[in-house]
């Protein structure tokens, strides 16, 4: 289920996060670990998390997955191990949000996106996922909530 989706302007906001190239099918073993080490590191810095959790998908090929798992921080972030400094950037998004399983999160953006092409507007290559509520707040898959957002060149 998809909210109604809007243009909107973002603000550029510094993260932790972990950068990973993974085969799709991997997917589901490494968010989790990647979470875990990131919320760590910026709760040993004493930095956060200031937000919640996001994918910053940098490539998706039928394959592959090239992103960042991170989490909004309050100040700079000191690399440790696999943690590194990053950001979101800031500018005009279209965004949506849907609510449900994450099994369902590629037709969700399927969706998404056909509403996309359909606002004559051009898009970057990159997207994101904010995870704003999941089972880590419930285990309903029902009330879980994932905003999702494409960067618009313009």
């Amino acid at each position: 289920m998809l909210e109604t989706p809007h243009i909107t302007q973002t603000e550029p906001c510094q993260a932790a996060v972990i950068h990973v190239t993974i085969p799709r099918s991997q997917i589901q073993q490494v968010m989790g670990p990647a979470i875990q080490e990131v919320i760590g590191a910026a709760r040993a810095q004493g930095i956060g998390p200031v937000g919640p959790v996001f994918a910053h998908h940098f490539k998706m090929s039928p394959d592959t997955f090239d992103f960042e798992v991170g989490v909004p921080v309050s100040g700079p972030v000191e690399a440790t191990g696999r943690v590194k400094p990053g950001h979101l950037q800031g500018g005009r998004v279209a965004r949506t949000v849907y609510q449900g399983n994450y099994d369902q999160l590629h037709a969700a953006w399927s969706q998404f996106g056909e509403w996309i092409g359909a606002q004559a507007v051009r898009t970057a290559p990159d997207l994101w996922e904010v995870y704003a509520k999941g089972p880590e707040s419930d285990p309903d898959p029902a009330t879980w909530r994932t905003e999702l957002n494409k960067p618009l060149l313009d």
